[in-house]
């Protein structure tokens, strides 16, 4: 039987993914159309942030799965997202790269072949989060104190080998971690959202200005661009936001209004993977035929391409020969791996 959602999970996971996809959309909005738009600035207010909550969000319920055999495990947290990475990887590499004009097929394939140890393009999300996965039931015996500490430490340090999956690793394992060793904190907070919705709209209002004073300042130091991005301030600015995000999904949760959000959340993965053809799309036909003179309205209309046309396309696949795309057939499941409640197949969201 299938579990109940709980709709201020789903508001958070539709906040994150929302962000992610404005992020990419205005800023490639903005390269091509050579100007800044409002978007811009809601994109660096939630730089902070962004990317941490959506890792807090993914932790939270791991408890559940943790003690699980090997096989189970490695089914549901690992081969679950490589299917769909290497599925997208193929999707987005024929697009970007195989059937570009003038395009080198050694070159290309070459490219394929460094996106199974370099993360390709916007993928890098689904990449990460089975080697969090492993890490973390690896290292489930280490006294939780000291691995949170080392992996604040990671956060902290200036990692830059060029190489995403260490260097996002150590940027991103923290908030993971505490997604999974804090859920009961976590959920308490949303709770003491709703029932005090006063005090938390103060608490939001306080945390709003205190994140734009840091992320619209520049830093004293070349190597970081503002205040936020500096060591420290950047794990502290992360979890506060995270948590304002929390906070603020568990305010809209019992709005009948926001069930758009909701929904967007319920299928925020087969939005994270999808929006890039259509954004680009969207993006391309804009900008080559003068369509929009605004850089934010432009960029407006490309993150609703990037949000709205996958969520079709799930809708669209979702019984038909399609559904490949964001279900994960049986075929792809590890032999006598406990298929729990997805018999038929394994649903991206």
């Amino acid at each position: 039987m299938r579990e109940a959602r709980i709709a201020w999970i789903d508001n958070a996971k539709g906040i994150s993914v929302i962000l992610v996809v404005m992020m990419h959309s205005a800023l490639g909005v903005g390269e091509a159309m050579g100007g800044e738009g409002l978007l811009h600035w809601l994109v660096a207010f939630a730089k902070p942030f962004r990317i941490p909550g959506f890792f807090v969000i993914a932790g939270l319920f791991l408890s559940r799965a943790i003690d699980q055999n090997w096989r189970s495990y490695l089914d549901k947290k690992v081969a679950h997202f490589a299917y769909f990475y290497c599925l997208w990887l193929f999707i987005q590499w024929l697009f970007k790269s195989a059937l570009r004009p003038g395009a080198d097929p050694l070159t290309a394939l070459g490219q394929l072949a460094l996106a199974l140890v370099e993360p390709f393009g916007t993928l890098w999300f689904i990449y990460l989060l089975p080697i969090f996965f492993v890490a973390t039931k690896l290292l489930r015996f280490v006294p939780p104190p000291l691995m949170l500490v080392s992996a604040a430490l990671l956060e902290i340090a200036p990692i830059e080998t060029g190489w995403a999956v260490p260097d996002e690793f150590a940027a991103r394992y923290v908030y993971f971690l505490s997604g999974y060793l804090f859920a009961p904190q976590v959920f308490a907070l949303a709770e003491s959202a709703r029932r005090h919705p006063r005090e938390a709209l103060c608490w939001l209002l306080g945390w709003a200005m205190a994140d734009a004073a840091l992320a619209f300042s520049p830093s004293p130091s070349a190597d970081y661009p503002t205040l936020a991005s500096l060591p420290l301030v950047s794990l502290v600015t992360g979890f506060a936001g995270a948590a304002a995000v929390i906070a603020g999904a568990a305010l809209l949760a019992d709005l009948p209004s926001m069930a758009w959000l909701r929904y967007c959340g319920a299928n925020s993965l087969a939005i994270y993977l999808g929006f890039f053809l259509p954004m680009a799309a969207a993006r391309k036909l804009i900008v080559d035929h003068d369509l929009v003179d605004s850089v934010g309205l432009a960029s407006l209309i490309v993150t609703l391409a990037g949000v709205i046309v996958p969520l079709l396309l799930h809708r669209m696949t979702e019984r038909g020969r399609l559904r490949f795309l964001f279900e994960r057939p049986r075929s792809f499941r590890l032999p006598h791996a406990d298929s729990g409640a997805h018999s038929a197949g394994q649903k991206v969201v």
